[in-house]
Protein backbone atom coordinates (compact mmCIF):
# COMPACT_ATOMS: atom_id res chain seq x y z
CA UNK A 1 0.00 0.00 0.00
CA UNK A 2 1.52 3.44 -1.28
CA UNK A 3 1.86 5.60 1.95
CA UNK A 4 0.88 9.11 2.60
CA UNK A 5 3.27 11.60 2.47
CA UNK A 6 2.60 12.95 6.11
CA UNK A 7 2.97 9.36 7.05
CA UNK A 8 6.23 8.49 5.34
CA UNK A 9 8.44 8.89 8.43
CA UNK A 10 7.23 5.90 10.26
CA UNK A 11 8.47 6.98 13.73
CA UNK A 12 6.26 6.81 17.03
CA UNK A 13 5.39 10.35 18.50
CA UNK A 14 8.56 11.44 20.38
CA UNK A 15 11.34 9.48 18.48
CA UNK A 16 13.43 12.60 18.12
CA UNK A 17 14.03 12.36 22.06
CA UNK A 18 14.58 8.49 22.32
CA UNK A 19 17.89 6.83 21.58
CA UNK A 20 18.32 5.59 17.56
CA UNK A 21 17.56 2.02 17.96
CA UNK A 22 17.13 0.38 14.30
CA UNK A 23 14.11 -1.36 13.69
CA UNK A 24 16.38 -4.10 11.43
CA UNK A 25 17.27 -5.09 14.95
CA UNK A 26 14.51 -7.64 15.63
CA UNK A 27 14.12 -9.21 12.43
CA UNK A 28 10.53 -10.60 13.06
CA UNK A 29 9.42 -6.77 13.70
CA UNK A 30 10.00 -4.92 10.54
CA UNK A 31 8.07 -5.04 7.49
CA UNK A 32 9.19 -7.04 4.10
CA UNK A 33 11.86 -5.24 2.06
CA UNK A 34 9.22 -5.57 -1.10
CA UNK A 35 6.07 -3.54 0.41
CA UNK A 36 5.07 -1.13 -1.73
CA UNK A 37 6.21 2.25 -0.74
CA UNK A 38 9.54 4.10 0.23
CA UNK A 39 12.16 3.15 3.11
CA UNK A 40 15.47 4.21 4.03
CA UNK A 41 18.13 2.41 5.71
CA UNK A 42 21.17 4.02 6.77
CA UNK A 43 23.58 1.76 6.04
CA UNK A 44 26.96 3.11 7.30
CA UNK A 45 27.01 6.71 8.85
CA UNK A 46 30.64 7.34 9.75
CA UNK A 47 32.36 10.25 8.22
CA UNK A 48 36.22 8.95 6.81
CA UNK A 49 38.38 8.57 6.38
CA UNK A 50 39.55 6.84 9.80
CA UNK A 51 37.56 3.69 10.83
CA UNK A 52 35.34 3.16 13.88
CA UNK A 53 34.14 -0.10 15.46
CA UNK A 54 31.04 0.95 15.88
CA UNK A 55 30.00 2.43 12.73
CA UNK A 56 30.18 1.77 9.09
CA UNK A 57 31.32 4.46 6.12
CA UNK A 58 29.11 6.42 4.16
CA UNK A 59 26.67 4.42 2.40
CA UNK A 60 22.49 4.45 2.49
CA UNK A 61 19.80 2.16 1.12
CA UNK A 62 16.46 3.81 -0.76
CA UNK A 63 14.26 0.88 -0.98
CA UNK A 64 11.08 2.08 -3.54
CA UNK A 65 8.25 -0.28 -4.21
CA UNK A 66 10.96 -3.18 -3.26
CA UNK A 67 13.33 -1.89 -5.53
CA UNK A 68 17.27 -1.47 -4.07
CA UNK A 69 19.04 1.93 -4.92
CA UNK A 70 22.25 2.21 -3.32
CA UNK A 71 23.71 5.85 -2.58
CA UNK A 72 27.09 5.83 -1.60
CA UNK A 73 29.57 2.95 -0.60
CA UNK A 74 31.94 3.31 2.06
CA UNK A 75 34.01 0.49 3.66
CA UNK A 76 31.34 -1.65 5.61
CA UNK A 77 28.66 -1.26 3.29
CA UNK A 78 28.22 -5.51 2.53
CA UNK A 79 28.02 -6.37 5.52
CA UNK A 80 25.45 -3.92 6.71
CA UNK A 81 23.23 -4.74 3.46
CA UNK A 82 23.64 -8.23 5.04
CA UNK A 83 22.30 -7.45 8.74
CA UNK A 84 19.55 -5.70 6.84
CA UNK A 85 18.45 -9.07 5.07
CA UNK A 86 18.91 -7.35 1.35
CA UNK A 87 19.20 -10.27 -1.01
CA UNK A 88 22.61 -7.91 -2.92
CA UNK A 89 22.12 -10.29 -5.57
CA UNK A 90 18.92 -7.70 -6.62
CA UNK A 91 21.38 -4.15 -5.97
CA UNK A 92 21.90 -2.83 -9.77
CA UNK A 93 21.51 0.61 -9.56
CA UNK A 94 24.27 2.62 -7.16
CA UNK A 95 24.60 6.35 -6.97
CA UNK A 96 27.95 8.04 -6.02
CA UNK A 97 27.99 11.56 -4.55
CA UNK A 98 31.95 11.86 -5.13
CA UNK A 99 35.26 10.31 -5.07
CA UNK A 100 36.52 10.09 -1.92
CA UNK A 101 37.27 6.97 -0.26
CA UNK A 102 34.40 6.86 3.05
CA UNK A 103 32.37 7.03 0.09
CA UNK A 104 33.49 4.87 -2.23
CA UNK A 105 35.61 1.65 -0.88
CA UNK A 106 32.93 -0.68 -0.56
CA UNK A 107 31.77 -0.17 -3.90
CA UNK A 108 34.17 -2.74 -5.65
CA UNK A 109 33.53 -5.64 -3.17
CA UNK A 110 29.55 -4.68 -3.15
CA UNK A 111 29.40 -5.06 -6.99
CA UNK A 112 32.08 -8.22 -6.69
CA UNK A 113 29.77 -10.37 -4.17
CA UNK A 114 26.45 -9.47 -5.96
CA UNK A 115 28.54 -10.86 -9.21
CA UNK A 116 29.14 -14.14 -6.66
CA UNK A 117 25.79 -14.34 -6.05
CA UNK A 118 25.36 -15.05 -9.83
CA UNK A 119 23.96 -11.94 -11.06
CA UNK A 120 24.40 -11.57 -14.33
CA UNK A 121 22.16 -8.55 -15.19
CA UNK A 122 24.24 -5.04 -15.30
CA UNK A 123 25.47 -3.40 -12.19
CA UNK A 124 25.50 0.00 -13.23
CA UNK A 125 27.20 3.05 -11.07
CA UNK A 126 26.52 6.70 -11.72
CA UNK A 127 28.40 9.85 -10.26
CA UNK A 128 30.50 12.71 -11.08
CA UNK A 129 33.70 12.45 -13.62
CA UNK A 130 35.74 9.96 -11.94
CA UNK A 131 33.43 6.64 -11.29
CA UNK A 132 33.73 5.38 -14.66
CA UNK A 133 37.46 4.66 -14.28
CA UNK A 134 36.59 3.68 -10.96
CA UNK A 135 34.47 0.72 -11.65
CA UNK A 136 36.97 -0.22 -14.87
CA UNK A 137 39.62 -0.23 -12.08
CA UNK A 138 37.27 -2.51 -9.31
CA UNK A 139 36.50 -5.00 -12.49
CA UNK A 140 40.41 -5.52 -12.68
CA UNK A 141 41.14 -5.82 -9.12
CA UNK A 142 38.41 -8.41 -9.11
CA UNK A 143 39.44 -9.97 -12.61
CA UNK A 144 41.56 -12.98 -11.05
CA UNK A 145 38.83 -13.90 -8.86
CA UNK A 146 36.72 -13.56 -11.25
CA UNK A 147 38.45 -15.96 -13.20
CA UNK A 148 38.98 -18.24 -10.79
CA UNK A 149 35.48 -18.49 -9.66
CA UNK A 150 34.64 -19.57 -13.39
CA UNK A 151 37.06 -22.36 -13.68
CA UNK A 152 35.67 -23.39 -10.11
CA UNK A 153 32.40 -24.00 -11.52
CA UNK A 154 29.26 -21.98 -10.75
CA UNK A 155 29.89 -19.16 -13.09
CA UNK A 156 29.70 -18.24 -16.35
CA UNK A 157 30.02 -14.47 -17.18
CA UNK A 158 32.88 -12.70 -17.05
CA UNK A 159 32.78 -9.94 -14.14
CA UNK A 160 33.81 -7.63 -16.89
CA UNK A 161 30.12 -7.49 -18.56
CA UNK A 162 28.26 -7.52 -15.53
CA UNK A 163 30.11 -3.83 -14.07
CA UNK A 164 29.49 -0.85 -15.57
CA UNK A 165 29.91 2.93 -14.66
CA UNK A 166 28.76 6.14 -15.87
CA UNK A 167 30.03 9.77 -15.68
CA UNK A 168 27.12 11.66 -15.44
CA UNK A 169 26.48 15.86 -15.65
CA UNK A 170 23.94 17.73 -13.36
CA UNK A 171 20.17 18.13 -13.84
CA UNK A 172 17.82 14.83 -13.99
CA UNK A 173 20.51 12.00 -14.56
CA UNK A 174 17.94 8.71 -13.74
CA UNK A 175 14.77 8.09 -14.49
CA UNK A 176 12.76 5.08 -13.68
CA UNK A 177 9.24 3.73 -12.88
CA UNK A 178 9.82 4.10 -9.55
CA UNK A 179 12.29 7.86 -8.77
CA UNK A 180 13.98 10.46 -10.66
CA UNK A 181 17.01 11.46 -9.51
CA UNK A 182 18.31 14.94 -10.13
CA UNK A 183 22.03 15.57 -8.87
CA UNK A 184 23.55 19.37 -8.59
CA UNK A 185 27.32 20.28 -7.88
CA UNK A 186 27.72 21.13 -4.57
CA UNK A 187 30.87 22.83 -2.83
CA UNK A 188 32.87 20.54 -1.27
CA UNK A 189 35.66 20.73 -3.86
CA UNK A 190 35.20 24.34 -4.10
CA UNK A 191 38.60 25.06 -2.29
CA UNK A 192 40.79 22.66 -4.22
CA UNK A 193 43.73 25.01 -5.73
CA UNK A 194 46.54 22.79 -6.33
CA UNK A 195 47.78 19.66 -6.74
CA UNK A 196 46.02 16.95 -9.63
CA UNK A 197 42.60 17.16 -8.80
CA UNK A 198 41.89 20.78 -9.05
CA UNK A 199 39.20 21.06 -11.98
CA UNK A 200 38.96 17.49 -12.45
CA UNK A 201 36.23 16.25 -10.30
CA UNK A 202 33.15 16.92 -9.03
CA UNK A 203 30.72 16.27 -5.69
CA UNK A 204 26.85 16.03 -6.29
CA UNK A 205 24.20 16.27 -4.05
CA UNK A 206 20.77 14.53 -5.21
CA UNK A 207 17.33 14.51 -5.25
CA UNK A 208 15.38 11.47 -5.11
CA UNK A 209 11.83 11.93 -6.45
CA UNK A 210 9.33 9.07 -5.59
CA UNK A 211 5.50 8.22 -5.86
CA UNK A 212 5.27 9.22 -2.26
CA UNK A 213 7.95 10.98 -0.96
CA UNK A 214 11.02 13.10 -1.79
CA UNK A 215 14.40 12.01 -0.41
CA UNK A 216 17.72 14.48 -1.04
CA UNK A 217 21.06 13.62 0.18
CA UNK A 218 23.37 16.09 0.00
CA UNK A 219 26.51 13.93 -0.05
CA UNK A 220 29.44 15.97 1.54
CA UNK A 221 29.36 19.90 0.79
CA UNK A 222 29.73 23.38 2.47
CA UNK A 223 26.73 25.86 2.78
CA UNK A 224 25.26 25.91 -0.73
CA UNK A 225 22.20 27.74 -2.47
CA UNK A 226 22.07 24.86 -5.16
CA UNK A 227 21.83 22.27 -2.80
CA UNK A 228 19.03 24.33 -0.87
CA UNK A 229 17.47 24.61 -3.87
CA UNK A 230 17.32 21.41 -4.89
CA UNK A 231 16.06 20.29 -1.15
CA UNK A 232 12.94 22.77 -1.52
CA UNK A 233 10.19 21.09 0.18
CA UNK A 234 11.84 17.35 0.86
CA UNK A 235 10.29 14.96 3.34
CA UNK A 236 13.48 13.93 4.46
CA UNK A 237 16.48 15.51 3.93
CA UNK A 238 19.81 13.45 4.75
CA UNK A 239 22.69 15.56 5.23
CA UNK A 240 26.48 15.05 6.59
CA UNK A 241 27.50 17.00 9.41
CA UNK A 242 30.31 17.94 10.78
CA UNK A 243 32.36 19.44 14.24
CA UNK A 244 35.15 21.83 13.40
CA UNK A 245 36.61 21.20 17.08
CA UNK A 246 35.92 17.22 17.12
CA UNK A 247 37.46 17.27 13.90
CA UNK A 248 40.94 19.40 15.30
CA UNK A 249 40.77 16.67 18.15
CA UNK A 250 40.43 13.36 16.77
CA UNK A 251 43.48 14.40 14.25
CA UNK A 252 45.47 15.41 17.68
CA UNK A 253 44.42 12.05 19.51
CA UNK A 254 46.07 9.86 16.20
CA UNK A 255 48.90 12.15 15.77
CA UNK A 256 47.93 13.61 12.14
CA UNK A 257 47.95 16.94 13.84
CA UNK A 258 51.17 16.68 15.56
CA UNK A 259 53.27 15.74 11.81
CA UNK A 260 51.31 18.25 10.13
CA UNK A 261 52.71 22.06 9.16
CA UNK A 262 51.19 25.37 10.26
CA UNK A 263 49.76 25.50 6.21
CA UNK A 264 48.60 21.93 6.59
CA UNK A 265 46.91 22.35 9.73
CA UNK A 266 45.08 25.97 8.48
CA UNK A 267 44.12 24.02 5.49
CA UNK A 268 42.21 21.24 6.87
CA UNK A 269 40.85 23.48 9.34
CA UNK A 270 39.78 25.64 6.39
CA UNK A 271 38.16 22.36 4.46
CA UNK A 272 36.39 21.30 7.47
CA UNK A 273 34.72 24.87 8.00
CA UNK A 274 33.77 25.62 4.47
CA UNK A 275 33.50 21.96 2.73
CA UNK A 276 31.54 20.79 4.87
CA UNK A 277 28.14 21.37 7.11
CA UNK A 278 28.11 22.58 10.44
CA UNK A 279 25.19 22.06 12.71
CA UNK A 280 23.99 25.29 12.57
CA UNK A 281 24.74 25.69 8.70
CA UNK A 282 22.11 22.68 8.33
CA UNK A 283 19.63 24.13 10.43
CA UNK A 284 19.67 27.52 8.45
CA UNK A 285 19.50 25.59 5.39
CA UNK A 286 16.89 22.90 6.29
CA UNK A 287 14.48 26.48 7.22
CA UNK A 288 15.24 28.16 3.96
CA UNK A 289 14.01 24.89 2.11
CA UNK A 290 11.33 24.28 3.71
CA UNK A 291 11.69 20.63 4.55
CA UNK A 292 9.90 18.03 6.94
CA UNK A 293 12.59 16.03 8.86
CA UNK A 294 16.43 16.27 8.84
CA UNK A 295 18.38 13.01 9.40
CA UNK A 296 21.84 13.92 10.52
CA UNK A 297 24.61 11.63 8.71
CA UNK A 298 28.19 11.26 8.00
CA UNK A 299 29.08 12.04 11.50
CA UNK A 300 32.66 13.20 12.34
CA UNK A 301 34.24 10.85 15.04
CA UNK A 302 33.40 12.31 18.55
CA UNK A 303 36.58 11.35 20.86
CA UNK A 304 35.04 9.36 23.63
CA UNK A 305 31.46 9.45 22.60
CA UNK A 306 29.14 8.84 20.53
CA UNK A 307 26.40 10.92 22.02
CA UNK A 308 25.29 13.69 18.93
CA UNK A 309 22.67 15.23 20.69
CA UNK A 310 24.25 18.37 20.93
CA UNK A 311 24.86 18.64 17.44
CA UNK A 312 20.90 18.01 17.23
CA UNK A 313 20.03 20.29 19.53
CA UNK A 314 22.19 23.26 17.34
CA UNK A 315 20.39 22.12 14.48
CA UNK A 316 17.45 23.10 16.14
CA UNK A 317 18.10 26.29 17.10
CA UNK A 318 17.67 26.92 13.75
CA UNK A 319 15.15 24.41 12.42
CA UNK A 320 11.59 23.59 13.95
CA UNK A 321 11.32 20.79 11.99
CA UNK A 322 12.14 17.24 13.50
CA UNK A 323 16.07 15.88 13.55
CA UNK A 324 17.32 12.93 14.14
CA UNK A 325 20.49 11.16 14.12
CA UNK A 326 21.12 8.01 12.25
CA UNK A 327 22.64 5.38 13.31
CA UNK A 328 23.93 2.36 10.92
CA UNK A 329 20.88 0.28 10.30
CA UNK A 330 18.22 2.90 10.83
CA UNK A 331 15.08 2.54 8.98
CA UNK A 332 13.23 5.95 8.11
Amino acid sequence: MKLPRRQFLRLAAGAAALPAVSRLATAQTHPPLTQAGTRLITLGTLAGPFPNPRRAQSSNLLIVNGTFYVVDAGDGVVRRLAEAGVAIREIGTIFITHGHDDHTAGLGTLMSVAWDFNRTKPINADGPPGIEALVKAAVQYFTMSSELRISDGGRSVPIAQVFFGHDVGTGVIYQDDNIKVTAVENTHFKLHQAGPAVGKYKSYSYRFDTPDCVVVFTGDTGPSDQVTELAKGADLLVSEVNSVEDRKQQLINNGQWQVMTAAQQAGIMRQATEAHMTADAIGQMATRANVKTVVLTHLTERPGSDDYTPWADEVKKYFSGQVLVAKDLMEF
